[in-house]
């Protein structure tokens, strides 16, 4: 595993890290995400990703990983850097939602009891809520961190001027943002655009959540939507109008830049990512221990010749392809 500094810190994260937004909630099976949690620690993967709402249910991600970590792993808790999130939905109603202060201060609270943990390494406001003034929700991150309750804070999805905005508020009362977090994939460039110079302007280090654009950087769709897919569900965030015509061909196409390299396309697409220096982490999510292995295979051939990346600008560079 490489690791990197995450912005103007001394946090150090691997290069992958473990995202549980799926496949380790309550409807899951247990015995499988318990494997992959350890097997992701034993690959060398410390940073384990975590948000409120994750499940479903909601909330089941957490208490499941804080049931690995307490019978398998808790020995080596200061080897791991976990992080959780709040702002989204956690139940229908007042206070279930949104960026409040009481909301971020109680959602911490849940999360620490069903991680079991004292604390988290970072705590994230996972979203600009729209509503919630910037302050007050930084305000909320502040005192975690005078708290105990988490060594240092990070936002998530904050549109540029709300982003400068929360690092201006955390920097005058001397608990930095060092960590944003942001959708990327090669299909998905607008967070690379717009969000990332800003960070590394501002010593905050960048983590991409969906660096597979949910799947469709992986081949999977090149035949048709599987009937056991995200797109295929009606509740998933892959919606089937997003498997177009284009991002299939050019998948197609991509696929066979990645065979030339001797990688799968979902290899080559985290690859490619990493060639960005500013990015300190991918989030990768998985379903299996071989897929995991998979993934971690990218750190084989991190390389790309002036041809592999002129040839694959050329495909990503349509913005019919964009998110």
């Amino acid at each position: 595993m490489f690791y990197r500094y995450s912005g103007n810190s001394g946090i150090q994260l691997p290069v992958l890290s473990l995202g549980l937004w799926h496949n380790f909630g309550d409807v899951d099976d247990f015995a499988k995400a318990r494997d992959m949690i350890i097997h992701a620690f034993d690959s060398g993967i410390c940073h384990f990703d975590l948000a409120n709402n994750y499940g479903p249910s909601p909330g089941s991600a957490e208490t499941n990983f804080g049931k690995v970590l307490h019978d398998d792993l808790y020995a080596h808790r200061d080897e791991m850097f976990i992080s959780s999130k709040a702002g989204h939905e956690m139940w229908p109603g007042v206070y279930g939602d949104g960026s409040s202060r009481k909301n971020i201060i109680a959602s911490c609270d849940q999360s620490l009891r069903r991680c079991r943990l004292e604390y988290f390494d970072i705590f994230y406001s996972h979203r600009y809520d729209g509503v919630t003034p910037v302050e007050e929700t930084m305000e909320a991150l502040i005192q975690l961190v005078r708290q105990g309750k988490a060594l240092y804070v990070g936002i998530s999805k904050y549109p540029p001027e709300k982003q400068q905005l929360a690092y201006d508020i955390l920097r005058e009362a001397k608990v930095p943002c060092l960590l944003s977090q942001y959708r990327c994939s090669m299909f998905d460039p607008k967070a690379q655009m717009e969000n990332f110079q800003l960070a590394t302007d501002n010593g905050s280090g960048i983590i991409c959540f969906s660096p597979l654009a949910q799947g469709l950087l992986t081949g999977k769709y090149d035949n048709g939507i599987p009937a056991n897919s995200r797109a295929a569900k009606s509740t998933g965030f892959l919606q089937q109008s997003q498997v177009t015509t284009e991002r299939v061909e050019a998948a197609r196409k991509l696929g066979v830049i990645a065979n030339e390299r001797g990688q799968s396309l979902a290899q080559m697409a985290l690859a490619w990512l990493l060639t960005d220096q500013r990015v300190t982490s991918l989030i990768i999510g998985t379903s299996s221990v071989a897929q995991l292995d998979n993934n971690l295979s990218t750190l084989d051939n991190l390389s790309f010749s002036e041809d592999e990346i002129r040839r694959i600008h050329n495909i990503i560079s349509d913005p019919q392809l964009w998110f």
